[in-house]
């Protein structure tokens, strides 16, 4: 099936996180807007982009989010170490053996973003010919999130900088990763087999990718979207009541 000059096109959601800050047992992506989980916002939108296939990585509390989504015909691969995001793309790699399109990587907590940024976000991976194209947003102030250092001048990204492993000068950038990709199927899991965690965290980061793909000499392209709040994760209580407002106020 050809969608939207894109052809074809697989979501993997990365749903594998305990949620720690949201002082609850319950797995992240299950918290509720509206009496519907997070999670399901996200398959929601995966389905409305035309995706052919829905894989979830899951982790913490598995078989309750396994149930909660039987029968919305899934594909659920476990992690069951954390080790990272790059080692949870990795898991999945099986599923994805005989694939050769395009993989759009989506987070199970970030439940405001609309199909109309997804299909933007698309249709600029396909007329920029990138291997990987990142979605990123602007917030003043960036603090937490992974900073997108450009080439000068254009939307080629070189590199995405965690906040810890950042110098002072990165991380005035206030351009970030939403943790939203769009890949080719080959590339993405034979770069994120050659991912290392020699990092402060000692875990294997997705966003190495896109140095892997540099390094490769293959291009990577900055999506930028100025409705940060579409982009927002839900980590904490109060990102919850945010994002619980945000869509009565209807702005998504």
């Amino acid at each position: 099936m050809s969608h939207n000059g894109i052809t074809p096109l697989q979501t993997l959601i990365m749903a594998a996180g305990k949620g720690t800050r949201m002082e609850s047992d319950l797995p992240k992506v299950l918290h509720t807007i509206h009496d519907r989980p997070l999670l399901d916002y996200v398959i929601d939108a995966a389905l409305k982009t035309g995706a052919e296939k829905v894989t979830v990585i899951i982790g913490h509390q598995a078989e309750l989010v396994r149930k909660t989504f039987a029968g919305r015909n899934l594909i659920f691969v476990e992690q069951f170490e954390q080790l990272g995001t790059g080692h949870a793309v990795l898991q999945a790699q099986h599923v994805f053996r005989h694939y050769q399109g395009n993989i759009l990587i989506l987070c199970g907590d970030v439940p405001l973003l609309s199909v109309g940024i997804l299909q933007q976000f698309i249709n600029k991976h396909v007329a920029s010919r990138a291997t990987l194209s990142v979605l990123t947003t602007l917030l003043d102030n960036p603090q937490g999130y992974g900073r997108v250092i450009k080439e000068d001048g254009t939307q080629r990204i070189l590199r995405i900088v965690e906040e810890r492993d950042a110098t002072p000068a990165e991380r005035l950038i206030k351009e970030i990763n939403s943790g939203i990709y769009l890949a080719e199927s080959p590339f993405l899991f034979e770069a994120v087999s050659r991912i290392t965690n020699t990092n402060k965290q000692k875990e294997y980061y997705l966003t190495d990718i896109v140095e892997i793909a540099n390094r490769d000499g293959l291009s990577v392209h900055a999506c930028l979207t100025t409705d940060a709040q579409a982009v927002m994760g839900i980590n904490t209580p109060e990102d919850l009541k945010r994002a619980e407002s945000y869509y009565r106020t209807g702005n998504h």
